[in-house]
């Protein structure tokens, strides 16, 4: 299946930050702030779910590389919204750029590859060792 048809391609996810969301749960950090493994979380999924029903009955895409940085701490009860774009393709590797943002403030940006892969084949092969 070809996938440059894909190429600038946009999506948006928001997460409200919970408590389970900060980085004294994820255990990055001691506060109760927005963690940045979960900030990745929110960019990888918000990745997955753009490209996710384009890409292939039995097919999904997994993460393989995330260049990010995180600007600034946000609080719990912060509405975050993550935008992607599909900014390279190449044969089944998507390269996005991601932002988050809190309201107009950028919190954070970089970018995210992802390698689509058939879902059964992929999971077969790490049953095999």
């Amino acid at each position: 299946m070809e996938y440059n048809n894909l190429k600038g391609l946009c999506h948006s996810e928001t997460l409200v930050v919970e408590h389970k969301d900060t980085a004294a749960v994820y255990g990055s950090g001691s506060l109760e702030v927005f963690a940045t493994p979960a900030m990745i979380a929110l960019m990888e999924k918000t990745c997955l779910e753009a490209v996710n029903s384009k890409i292939g009955e039995g097919n999904t895409t997994v993460g393989i590389s995330v260049n990010i940085k995180h600007l600034k701490a946000s609080p719990t009860g912060a509405l975050i919204r993550c935008d992607v774009k599909l900014i390279d393709v190449d044969r089944k590797r998507l390269v996005f750029e991601v932002q988050c943002f809190e309201g107009n403030t950028l919190i954070g940006e970089g970018l995210h590859e992802r390698f689509v892969v058939d879902s059964d084949m992929f999971m077969a092969k790490l049953q095999q060792g």
